[in-house]
């Protein structure tokens, strides 16, 4: 069985980035792995593990992206699609890129937000961080992929 990487940041065209994981899913027979990569916890200058507002804040946080993967996860199984959802802290581009080595990813499937000016050079591109390092196939869908379809 193949295995397809979604990559799920919870903007508006994640619905989209699901329906082409669907399509070529079944086209292929693969799994998918719909996979959250969450920041990690930041660290406090002067406490040992940050203050307790704080961490509960980014576990609320935490549990309901999950919560929202599962949701997702189970959307597809229930169209006859296995699906297995991955929270993980960690570094964007470097744990995708780990997770496509550990579960030997035959596709890798991104959305782009099509950043332009000094919001890409200050956030970087994603996506085409992971088209450069990817070791196989990436399929970049564009933020805005059904504008002008009507």
């Amino acid at each position: 069985m193949k295995n397809i990487i979604v990559t799920i940041d919870f903007y508006d065209n994640y619905r989209v980035l699901l329906e082409q994981a669907k399509i070529y899913a079944q086209a292929l027979a693969s799994k998918i792995w719909l996979i959250h990569i969450a920041a990690p916890e930041p660290d406090f200058i002067g406490y040992q593990t940050g203050p307790q507002t704080e961490r509960d804040h980014v576990a609320n946080r935490l549990r309901e992206e999950h919560r929202k993967l599962q949701t997702m996860a189970e959307d597809l199984r229930h169209q006859g699609i296995e699906t297995t959802a991955l929270l993980i802290q960690g570094a964007t581009v470097n744990t995708i890129l780990e997770q496509t080595q550990k579960l030997a990813a035959d596709l890798i499937i991104v959305g782009s937000h099509r950043r332009t000016g000094l919001s890409k050079i200050l956030q970087g591109s994603v996506s085409q961080s992971i088209l450069d390092h990817a070791p196989c196939p990436v399929l970049v869908v564009p933020h805005d992929v059904n504008q002008g379809r009507e």
